[in-house]
């Protein structure tokens, strides 16, 4: 023990402080200029760009589907091994530490770093787009049938479930162990401490936590920019304005103003604030769903919806000789590849916020309890869009057309429309501000050499770069360079589960060395 937090203390060494800021001196300049590279290459031929990483990303996701969904499923297995064990007994700081945050502020900050934006912009989405084959139906089954129904709510759950929680958990147990119970730097690179030693602190150490941040960075980038897309297009339908340009660029900037100012107050009064009242927006829009689209089918709905994800998760889980070869690699197989871009982030993020918890606590907390909210959340959303397909009833049964507006044609149909619709909008800033905050908090003690108490100003730094990798890929290649690097980001993914792979067996070497509590 004396001697990790010897290693951790020496991590220091390879800063540079100028200013009240605190920068590592390799890290720091490394994913810089890898940033600036992929930004000036997306910029210089927005088109041919994004055309090479759309073949990368399509290479990866056809030859290495098989490594991608062992992995997937491996850290469901993992993390759930670990809560089941005596290792979950195991708490982040040791048995004497107790939690810095109450279990609702906790879970509400996790849950909105983790995919509070996703929830919109895909929980009436991807139910119908499943149910009516907008991109072929899973395991193949035919669309806008009851079997397909039963399918695509199953496979929805199941892409929101338990694996991406499973994904970032990994990051986040790694990351929490090795700096609350080992005095290591807070970075992925910790992990490696029990498979490679004193080199985890060197160039080894630096090119995973200088990948972490780009990877980071560029998939914070591109969610920014794709959800002042959606953003927009919800509010030039409720107030009846164009979605130009401008109100994208000027969702952006509100946005990044929120997220500095929260960033600057600190954790308890900015990120833990936004985060509770995100949640409390989100259960009103939830209630008045329910309300609209009836209570009593809501919760036939949701047992329905329980059903069908037990019942697909094996089948959906398998990779070998898919009948549904180009659904399974296009929708699981990018799934779990871009969970893994938002793996560092969200994993950092909910480590940062989980000091005293037991590993059982954060297994029971991070990877069940949203997977319950899941199948209530698409079960009102899903469930009631899918009605709405069959009844034939307002534009959703013509099938997907606009994934952007799907959330807002499934509310025009149900009492309170206009209210729902800004809230739909309200929420979408929201959840996105707390993904910044997060998002900016990791990039940071990244960049610091794992260093998670630098000063708001170099917070707010690295937030503002963001929004500005965001707006210069807007400005001069539109949608096309963010799709671009949404693709790059994507690649990455592959890295990453060989990373999560060693990180995992680094943490149970440690976790095999400590006193059992």
């Amino acid at each position: 023990m004396r001697d990790m937090v010897a290693e951790g203390s020496a991590t220091q060494d390879f800063n540079i402080r100028l200013m009240g800021l605190n920068f590592h001196r390799i890290i720091f300049p490394t994913s810089l200029l890898i940033v600036l590279a992929l930004v000036l290459g997306a910029l210089n031929d927005p088109t041919a760009f994004g055309q090479a990483l759309e073949g990368v990303k399509g290479w990866i996701l056809s030859n290495c589907d098989g490594f991608i969904m062992i992995m997937g499923n491996l850290a469901v297995l993992f993390c759930a091994g670990l809560a089941l064990s005596p290792f979950g007994k195991i708490r982040l700081g040791g048995q004497d530490a107790r939690p810095e945050f109450g279990l609702l502020s906790w879970f509400s900050m996790l849950f909105a770093a983790g995919m509070g934006v996703g929830l919109l912009y895909w929980g009436v989405a991807e139910p119908v787009a499943q149910y009516t084959e907008w991109w072929k139906t899973p395991l193949n089954v035919p669309k806008q049938t009851p079997e397909a129904l039963h399918a695509g709510m199953g496979a929805t759950i199941f892409h929101w479930g338990f694996h991406p929680w499973a994904i970032y958990l990994t990051s986040a147990l790694v990351v929490g162990f090795f700096a609350y119970n080992k005095g290591l730097p807070f970075s992925l690179s910790s992990g490696l401490q029990p498979l490679i030693g004193k080199a985890h602190k060197g160039l080894v150490g630096h090119l995973v936590d200088s990948f972490t941040v780009v990877l980071t960075v560029f998939g914070l980038a591109t969610s920014l920019g794709l959800g002042a897309m959606q953003a927009t297009a919800g509010i030039s339908h409720v107030l009846g304005i164009a979605n130009s340009f401008g109100l994208q660029l000027l969702f952006i900037l509100l946005v990044t103003g929120l997220a500095g100012f929260s960033l600057w107050r600190g954790m308890d009064a900015g990120v833990k604030l936004l985060s509770n009242i995100n949640m409390l927006l989100a259960l009103g829009l939830f209630l008045l769903v329910v309300v609209g689209v009836g209570v009593l089918s809501f919760f036939s709905g949701v047992l329905d919806t329980a059903v069908n994800f037990v019942e697909f998760f094996i089948p959906l889980s398998n990779w070998i000789d898919r009948p549904d070869q180009d659904w399974f690699q296009g929708w699981t197989v990018f799934y779990w590849a871009w969970w893994c871009t938002w793996g560092p982030l969200v994993g950092v993020f909910v480590a940062r916020v989980s000091r005293g918890r037991t590993l059982r606590q954060m297994v029971g907390v991070v990877m069940v309890v949203p997977t319950l909210a899941a199948i209530f959340w698409f079960s009102a959303f899903g469930g009631g869009a899918i009605a709405q397909v069959i009844d034939g009833t307002g534009a959703l049964a013509a099938g997907l057309v606009d994934v952007n507006m799907a959330i807002f044609q499934f509310l025009e149909e149900l009492p309170m429309a206009a209210i729902t619709s800004v809230l739909v909008v309200i929420l979408l800033i929201i959840f996105m501000v707390t993904s910044m905050d997060s998002g900016a908090l990791v990039v940071d003690n990244l960049a610091a050499g794992g260093d998670p108490d630098t000063a708001p100003v170099q917070r707010v730094l690295w937030l503002v770069m963001i929004a500005l990798v965001t707006i210069t890929l807007f400005v001069i290649g539109g949608d096309t360079a963010l799709k671009g690097i949404q693709a790059g980001a994507v690649a990455m993914g592959l890295p990453f589960m060989a990373l999560m792979l060693l990180l995992m067996v680094g943490l149970l070497k440690a976790l095999a060395s400590e006193p059992r509590p």
